[in-house]
């Protein structure tokens, strides 16, 4: 997920979406340790947005980032 996406997203929505993303590792780390996993390269790309995500929550919370008007 792209950083101007998650940027448009409310802070509850990125809260789940992080859940859900931390979840998914877990599942593909344990897909990993027993050789069933199909695109090793995924989890690469989880752990990017797990970080973008928890950015992402850390600016909301000091205050460099509002959200978003919808």
């Amino acid at each position: 997920m792209k950083m101007e996406e998650i940027t448009q997203l409310q802070e509850d929505e990125i809260q789940q979406r992080l859940e859900d993303a931390l979840e998914e590792m877990q599942n593909l780390r344990f897909q990993h340790a027993t050789h069933q996993l199909d695109n090793p390269l995924r989890l690469r790309a989880l752990r990017k947005d797990i970080a973008r995500f928890k950015t992402v929550l850390k600016e909301f919370e000091l205050g460099i980032r509002k959200p978003p008007v919808q």
